[in-house]
């Protein structure tokens, strides 16, 4: 009868402290998380910042937070966070246990290692009693979007031709400053006359600032990128590091182009995030056009839209009728007898033409 007795009180204790600790554990509980930015380029290390309050009387046993994120993000974690890894996505979990009215926020280091645009939508909630036979679970939504850029290679990075595509840039350009063409803001110099002083952006950054002038006569370059591998290469790429690799080429140019106060257009044949047809940008100065064209590259896509010998009769068609010509350089694994074809073209119209392929990491055209 005394152990009868000890069973059912025992049983009974169980369910009262079900429902104080366990039913009401996940009511008034907030949960936070996000980037320390919106967009970086790949291989930038990023700080994600997780922030979670109880804000009941009653202290929650434990917590738990799971959240599906891209496998390309690589998370330098401590003991309070576990992580199951796969090809494309990983699954992290967050465990915390809180005392009443408390507030916990979590830093996580996370290096971002792959080109793309990111969308995290929820994250699955799960709390319990202190012997953990009650649990309960919820979905949050915690809409977080991160763009990662292509990376930015270091010159000894790049094909030694990139530097004859600089050179030609820069001597295709007059000496003389155009009075009347501002394309940004530079550090003061000694010889800068007062009234060139930019006062806003001074009182900005805390130190003498100058209006950046363009020259009289500038390049304008077009950026074009072949996402096909090879000319028998039609649908999905089979070799997306080669691809990334050209990518951070574009991006290199691009970041060359608009550090230096040029012109720079973007073009490529492949499928985009937000649109099933070609992509052309024009060219035009300034770092937020630059960041419009980061943007683009983000949003590409691993599949071919047309082919390339396509794209640049296109683009030959479109240069017979302007007077203003281009300098093309033209990032590509091959060049077939057909685009070359098309390049010729370009060339009669008097636009220049570099070629720039794609290497592997030891230096070798694919």
């Amino acid at each position: 009868m005394d152990l009868l007795w000890f069973i059912v009180v025992g049983l009974l204790l169980i369910l009262v402290e079900q429902a104080i600790f366990g039913v009401p554990v996940l009511r008034r509980v907030t949960y936070s998380r996000e980037f320390e930015k919106e967009r970086c380029y790949a291989g930038d290390q990023l700080v994600m910042t997780e922030k979670i309050a109880n804000e009941k009387r009653l202290p929650i046993p434990w917590l738990r937070l799971e959240a599906m994120m891209p496998a390309s993000f690589s998370f330098q974690t401590g003991e309070e966070m576990g992580i199951s890894k796969g090809n494309i996505y990983q699954n992290h979990q967050s465990v915390f246990t809180m005392r009443p009215f408390t507030k916990i926020s979590r830093r996580h280091f996370v290096v971002c290692q792959k080109r793309g645009v990111y969308q995290m939508e929820t994250v699955t909630m799960t709390g319990g009693d202190l012997f953990n036979i009650y649990s309960t679970s919820q979905k949050l939504p915690v809409s977080i979007a991160l763009t990662v850029y292509p990376a930015i290679l270091s010159d000894h990075e790049m094909p030694s031709n990139f530097e004859v595509w600089q050179g030609e840039l820069e001597v295709s350009r007059w000496i003389v400053e155009d009075p009347f063409l501002i394309v940004g803001v530079r550090p003061y110099g000694e010889s800068d006359p007062m009234n060139r002083i930019h006062w806003s952006a001074t009182a900005r950054t805390g130190d003498l600032q100058v209006f950046k002038q363009g020259f009289s006569s500038d390049p304008q370059t077009m950026i074009l990128f072949n996402i096909q591998e090879s000319e028998e290469m039609w649908s999905v790429v089979t070799r997306p590091e080669l691809v990334e690799r050209g990518l951070s080429y574009a991006a290199t140019a691009v970041s060359y182009a608009a550090g230096r106060g040029l012109k720079a257009g973007f073009a490529h044949n492949a499928y985009s995030e937000k649109a099933d047809t070609s992509v052309r940008i024009e060219a035009d100065y300034g770092s937020v056009h630059a960041e419009y064209i980061m943007q683009t590259m983000a949003e590409v896509q691993l599949k071919c839209l047309m082919p390339m010998e396509q794209m640049l009769r296109d683009e030959a068609d479109r240069q017979e009728d302007e007077e203003r010509k281009l300098d093309y350089l033209l990032i590509t694994a091959y060049v077939s007898q057909a685009m070359e074809t098309q390049l010729a073209r370009l060339r009669t119209a008097g636009n220049r033409i570099t070629v720039l392929f794609i290497e592997d990491k030891e230096g070798r055209n694919e």
